[in-house]
Formats: C-alpha cells, structure tokens, sequence
C-alpha cells in the first residue's frame, strides 16, 4: 500500500507541476486579440524568449523548489520527454508563428513519436513507477558537492537543462517561423529523425531485455551475463545514444533546410555533454568486477557510437595472450 501511495503521489505531483505555464499561455491566447496589455504585447512579440521564462519559472524555480521538498530530483528526468513536445505545440500555436502547415504537421507527429517511445522507455527501465529514484548522475554530484548540493543543484540539474532543451528545440522554433514549401531536404530530414527513434527504440529494448534476463539469472543464483554484446550492442557500445543523437541532428536538417543551420549548435553542445557521460558510464562498467575484463575487450573490439563491424584481429590478439 505504501509504493502505491508513493507512486500516486508522484504521479499527481508530475501531472500537476507544468499547469502554472499552460494556464499563463491559455490566458495570453485568450486575451492577445484585444488586448493592449504591454504584458501580452511583450509575449506576443518575443515567443522565443517567453518559452526561456516559462522555463526557468516553472521547470527551473519550481522543480528545484519541489526537489528539495522530495530530497530527490527524479522529475526531470521524465519532463526531458515532455517539454519538447510542449514546446513544438507552443511554437506551432503562437499567434507570431508563421509556417507550412504540412511541415509543421510532421514535425509535430515525430516529436510525440520520439516522445511516445522515450516515455515508454523511462517507466519500463523504473518498473512502471513514478519517482522511485532519480538518475545516477545527480546521486553522485550530491555525494560529491555534499552540503552545497541544495544551491549547486539549482545550476547543474535545472539551468543547464533549459540550455540543453532549448538548444536541442530550437529547430521546432525554426520550423514554426519560416513558411516555404516541402522539399527533398525535408524528406531527408524525416528519414534520420525516424531512424534515430527506431535504433534507439531497439537499443533500448535489447538493454532492458539482457537486465530482465541478468536479474532473473541473480535471483536463481546463477552467473549474470558480464556484457552486452548482440543486435546492436553488437556494432556499437552506445547504440541507444547513437539513436537519439541522429535523432537530434534530424530536426537540425530541417532548420537548415529553412537557412537556419545555426540552430545545429544545440545539438553540437548536447552531442559533446554526452560525449562526457559516455565516458562516465565506461568507467562506472569498468568499477564492476565482475564485468571489468569483459568490457575492456569489448571496447577494444567495438565501435563506441556510430554503429560498425568488430574489430575482429584485436579480439583474436587479445584471445591468444
């Protein structure tokens, strides 16, 4: 009764948070029409950097203020998988926004596809709960900032995911400010966003079914598979991440497409974050002794993103001596 009364907390905490910022923008759609209002102007006039204040008042200010509450920053983790399809709804229903309805249309369905398959993936790899921990990267930043933690946090959990989420969105933005019509380069676009949402979705999948499979094995007792290394763990150390960045670069050619191609830089600085955190959870592979030996060789045999053959005479090498 206990984890079901925590989970409904949670869940009831997580529908409720974003209402602030969605009641804010029905009240401006509502009365931008006729209103001389400078407050309704100014949002009117400056879509973009309304998205940056609704986010830092009620992702960055608001989820920091309940994470402190909670002694847990498990919330945003999930509204990595929401705010981007909140944002292209907002870019695509602002009164400013100027666009090719069908472009708009199919950047909108992909969106809620990716966001669809990613929030599946959130709560499969959680067991289906809501809040039961947040991501082992903030864990450790709290074990190492120690009492500065609460303020530290502010920056380095919230903050720097409005740079990340913004950047990362700024592509929808484009889209929904610049009217030309379909072409070739749009079809590009389309077939690298849904080949980064289907790698990642069968990353992800064959990752949650070798954990399944590990733990059943533990709780019989019996030795633990050390390493992945099958589908496409087998040509890639990080085909998940390897999806969800070609993901990214996807809406990046649409923007391009539209002579924007300045907005590759969010997808730049997220490409090089993760980067960082591929290496972080390398080492933390590497910790494990029961699997240290059979990660080293398989870095040395397998491509560590972009997808590619084994590097078969290293494993042979490695093998003989």
């Amino acid at each position: 009764m206990g984890n079901f009364t925590r989970n409904l907390k949670s869940a009831v905490i997580a529908f409720l948070v974003p209402l602030p910022s969605i009641l804010f923008y029905i009240s401006f759609l509502n009365h931008e029409s006729n209103s001389s209002s400078p407050l309704w102007n100014w949002c009117y006039n400056h879509p973009l950097l309304l998205a940056n204040v609704l986010f830092f008042l009620n992702v960055n200010v608001l989820f920091w203020v309940i994470s402190q509450i909670l002694s847990s920053h498990w919330m945003i983790d999930l509204y990595w998988t929401v705010i981007p399809v909140m944002l292209v709804n907002y870019y695509a229903s602002h009164p400013l926004g100027d666009y090719n309805l069908w472009r708009s249309r199919v950047a909108i369905l992909l969106i809620w596809v990716w966001s669809l398959r990613l929030t599946h993936n959130y709560f499969r790899r959680e067991k289906w709960q809501w809040g039961a921990r947040e991501d082992w990267r903030f864990t450790d930043m709290s074990s190492q900032y120690g009492k500065h933690w609460w303020w530290i946090s502010f920056f380095a959990v919230y903050v720097s995911q409005q740079v990340f989420i913004i950047g990362l969105s700024l592509p929808l933005y484009v889209i929904h400010t610049v009217d030309e019509p379909l072409n070739i380069w749009d079809f590009v676009a389309i077939i690298v966003c849904v080949s980064g949402i289907a790698i990642a979705f069968f990353a992800d999948t064959q990752l949650h079914e070798f954990v399944t499979r590990n733990e059943k094995l533990k709780d019989l007792g019996k030795p633990v598979v050390a390493n992945l290394d099958r589908g496409l763990w087998q040509y890639s150390r990080h085909p998940n991440y390897f999806g969800e960045q070609l993901w990214w670069w996807g809406l990046v050619v649409f923007a391009w497409n539209l002579g924007q191609g300045w907005t590759f830089v969010g997808s730049l600085v997220n490409s090089m974050c993760l980067a960082y955190v591929t290496k972080l959870v390398e080492d933390r592979m590497l910790k494990r002794a029961y699997r240290a030996e059979a990660y080293r060789l398989y870095q040395k045999t397998t491509s560590v993103c972009i997808p590619w053959f084994k590097s078969s005479a290293i494993a042979e090498k490695d093998k003989d001596t």
